[in-house]
């Protein structure tokens, strides 16, 4: 099969869809790989690596999108890429479909087959495309946080570990999944005093197992939620409802109680938010005030950090990219289940029941889709 690996264009996203060393795989497996020139310079891969790992160089993404049966991307494909989606090309890449309606009414025109790294599923369950960015977010949000927190940004100048003599700033971590417990890890690293809010108790039993009384867990109810975000310096929205939209946890009342200065960084955008005054911003322009209140919602977090985060992803969606390749997508998903849950649109059609409630599309069957 021919891979397409196009450079990514939206603000500030540096990361790729493959490492060389996943070009040097897919090659070896008897796979062409043409990747867009300089779609790796954000990780310091240049093209000659590319090239030496067995790739084609192509002059742009016309090129790409014109030539490659899969296309291999990490953000949601831009107005202009999805302009260049063909009927039964493959399409696998991050898309958080559910608070994105122009996108899938794109998708869906294009009458391509689009596979969300973000809903693929695993055994025991879990998403593991999702995770190694979940990961990266969680890290990232604390550090975001603090900088928030300074007072030239807009916060009220806090710094979270204090000093001898001054408390440590609040921490409260809406979530307990991958992006909480990285956050929390790195938030009790800060020397904050930390709260993780989650309505899973096995979650919270597994925060509080790791990180013991360095970290008060609490259950997720409206009470909860409201007195902890008002006493709050930093609130982290961490929380997930795989493919569908985030619940919206923080009222824009809880924002108006919240402390002048204090910072909210809602890594829960991509999928929403979970916070009522939270819109998706970029690297560019990351914050904006609401109420007092600095909200972070940058929507490609570890963007900033694309050399970490390309190889972890790249760890991850590999197998995946490779199984594709080889059986084609039909075969490949008949094979596996979980990346059968990766299956978002498909020949104009919305397989992803969370994105068809969301955005008020008739769910198509995927098995139907992998027959027609």
């Amino acid at each position: 099969m021919r891979i397409g690996v196009p450079r990514e264009i939206k603000v500030h996203e540096y990361r790729v869809g493959m490492t060389p060393s996943s070009v040097r795989e897919a090659v070896a497996r008897g796979n062409e790989v043409l990747v867009e020139h300089d779609a790796g310079r954000g990780i310091g891969a240049t093209d000659a690596a590319y090239e030496k790992a067995g790739a084609r160089i192509a002059a742009g993404a016309p090129e790409v999108f014109a030539r490659a049966d899969l296309i291999v991307k990490v953000k949601e494909p831009q107005a202009a890429e999805r302009e260049r989606l063909r009927p039964g090309q493959v399409l696998f890449t991050y898309l958080h479909l559910a608070p994105d309606p122009e996108q899938t009414r794109d998708l869906v025109g294009s009458g391509a087959v689009c596979i969300a790294y973000e809903t693929v599923t695993q055994p025991g369950g879990g998403l593991p495309l999702l995770a190694p960015m979940s990961e990266v977010a969680g890290r990232m949000a604390v550090q975001a946080g603090a900088k928030c927190l300074e007072k030239e940004q807009g916060g009220m100048g806090i710094l979270l570990g204090g000093v001898a003599g001054v408390p440590p700033a609040k921490i409260v971590i809406l979530g307990a999944g991958v992006v909480g417990t990285n956050a929390a890890q790195m938030a009790v690293g800060s020397g904050a005093r930390v709260v993780v809010i989650d309505r899973n108790l096995d979650a919270l039993r597994r925060i509080d197992a790791v990180l013991g009384a360095r970290v008060v867990t609490a259950y997720s109810n409206r009470d909860n939620i409201e007195s902890h975000v008002a006493s709050a310096d930093l609130v982290i929205g961490a929380v997930l409802l795989p493919g569908a939209a985030a619940p919206k946890l923080v009222t824009r009342e809880m924002v108006r109680g919240m402390k002048p200065g204090a910072v909210i960084v809602d890594v829960a955008i991509d999928q929403g938010g979970c916070c009522e005054t939270s819109h998706p911003t970029t690297h560019a322009d990351p914050t904006y005030v609401v109420d007092g209140v600095v909200h972070y919602c940058v929507a490609n977090m570890p963007g900033a950090v694309p050399r970490t985060s390309a190889y972890a992803l790249n760890n991850a969606t590999l197998p995946f990219i490779l199984a594709l390749a080889g059986k084609g997508w039909r075969a490949a998903l008949a094979a596996d289940a979980h990346l059968k849950n990766g299956l978002n649109v498909c020949g104009g059609k919305v397989t992803c029941r969370e994105v068809a409630a969301a955005l008020g599309y008739a769910a198509a069957d995927p098995d139907a889709c992998l027959k027609d």
